[in-house]
């Protein structure tokens, strides 16, 4: 069985000002390319599919391109499989798999050999076995979405925390044990080639930044509680491509994207792997993908800098560009310099504006420059401060209000 591991779509995201539909969108149709010519029988989606900053409108576009661009390779029998991320709206995830299980209700039992051909979404751990065409054996699959109270604290007690250090504690400890229950279920065949596929972060990751998170909300999870015996372990949720302590069928896909400056200088691919009855057969291969460039570039003389950027930056039209701009108040044009800015780098997404006084070249932001943050990040680090202790619904919900009420301040 030939699969083909991705993760971190973020479909539908935005960087700033910058709606990021097209760059992704490209993304994704250079996966499907990738399924159709290695001739992939399971694309292996390991989370994060869509961004918590969609809208309805957004995502309903977002599933038409989806359609659209892997009717193909579904309807000559390839099969998606994908579970949700901490970035995956958890009601709309569910509505989406309650409609995709009424269209088509006998397919995607717990534990059962499915149907190839299909779209298959787990939004709560999940046992799923599907024949190789190549060997008519089966392959089996366990699927665990990232760690929330709605998917894994089941009991009381668990739903019980006064700190965000003790509800992670929580979710560590029964994501842990649900993942140790699926190998112990009945309809688990310890005799079957198994991928396991997770949306966690694992200690030893490799990272520069976490997307949208910090660390103190994160969950890091050692290696060991990834039980071995597994031909592939699939892993989302860290966006740089790697794998992990010298095995190099434990591995994160990354991000097929770069999503913000802390991705730069990451390279993006997918991973290609076959598994036979004897298991994994031979090195994972990375395939890779063309991210768009992202970068901050920083003025501090205006008129001598800018017409050197237009010559150095003449192919920068699809470029994501953080601009930090300099100026002195009374000998530079503030909005001619902008202007000629913007027609260097239509696709600027962010951008710090620091005047100078003439006269004695006072600063008026306070502090050194690279420390000060962007109005529309003070927002979100305060938001997400203030939301810790709070549903994991109605945080996403305010959040992605905030981001469609500075989106529409900043057009």
């Amino acid at each position: 069985m030939r699969i083909l591991h991705t993760a971190d779509w973020h479909l539908a995201d935005r960087l700033g000002r910058i709606d990021r539909t097209d760059d992704l969108r490209k993304a994704v149709e250079r996966v499907a390319d990738y399924c159709r010519s290695h001739k992939v029988d399971v694309l292996l989606i390991a989370g994060d599919l869509f961004s918590e900053l969609a809208g309805p409108d957004a995502l309903r576009e977002t599933i038409k391109h989806l359609q659209e661009t892997f009717g193909p390779f579904l309807r000559e029998g390839g099969t998606i499989l994908a579970l949700t991320g901490n970035h995956d709206k958890e009601n709309f995830c569910q509505t989406l798999k309650h409609a995709m299980s009424l269209a088509a209700p006998s397919t995607g039992k717990f534990g059962a050999i499915v149907d190839a051909g299909r779209f298959y979404l787990a939004t709560e751990p999940t046992l799923l076995k599907f024949i190789d065409r190549e060997t008519d054996k089966p392959v089996q699959f366990i699927l665990m979405p990232y760690p929330t109270p709605r998917r894994y604290l089941e009991d009381e007690e668990s739903q019980r925390y006064q700190s965000l250090d003790e509800k992670n504690r929580h979710l560590m400890t029964a994501y842990t044990r649900r993942l140790n229950e699926l190998q112990s279920d009945p309809h688990f065949d310890s005799h079957l080639q198994t991928v396991l596929a997770a949306h966690v972060h694992v200690h030893g990751a490799q990272l520069n930044t976490l997307f949208r998170i910090t660390e103190q909300e994160d969950m890091v999870f050692s290696d060991a509680d990834l039980p071995t015996g597994f031909a592939y372990i699939a892993l989302g949720h860290i966006h740089r491509g790697q794998f992990l302590a010298g095995q190099k069928h434990v591995r994160y896909a990354g991000s097929i994207e770069r999503l913000d400056l802390g991705e730069k200088d990451d390279p993006k691919g997918v991973v290609l792997f076959d598994i036979g009855p004897e298991g994994l057969r031979g090195e994972p291969e990375v395939l890779p993908l063309d991210p768009t460039p992202i970068y901050e570039i920083e003025i501090r003389s205006p008129q001598e800098e800018i017409p050197g950027l237009r010559e150095s930056y003449a192919g920068a039209h699809n470029d994501l560009v953080r601009i930090i701009l300099h100026y002195t108040a009374g000998v530079d044009n503030r909005e001619e310099i902008l202007r000629e800015l913007n027609d260097i780098f239509p696709r600027w997404y962010d951008r710090e504006i620091i005047e100078r006084n003439a006269l004695d070249k006072i600063t008026l932001v306070g502090g050194p420059a690279g420390q000060v943050k962007s109005f529309e990040q003070t927002v979100r680090d305060y938001l997400q401060q203030e939301l810790t202790n709070h549903p994991e619904e109605f945080r996403t919900a305010v959040l992605a209000r905030a981001e469609e009420l500075m989106k529409e301040v900043q057009a």
